[in-house]
């Protein structure tokens, strides 16, 4: 399971959900990527992790243990 560090980092993932729909993974990894590539690994770091965050987002059934 993706680690969600704070809110932020929900809504970027639900914008990009919004915009791309069925791409916003390709897009947090783009972002991820020219963010590595100007030498900001914390952004990559944060783009990577939204990445992932999108994958469980868009699941139709649970992930996990459910309670």
């Amino acid at each position: 399971m993706p680690f969600v560090a704070d809110r932020k980092s929900y809504e970027d993932a639900a914008e990009l959900i919004a915009m791309f729909g069925d791409n916003a993974g390709y897009e947090a990894a783009a972002r991820a990527d020219r963010s590595l590539d100007m030498g900001n690994h914390i952004h990559f770091c944060h783009w990577r992790q939204i990445e992932r965050l999108i994958v469980v987002l868009t699941h139709y059934q649970p992930i996990g243990t459910v309670h």
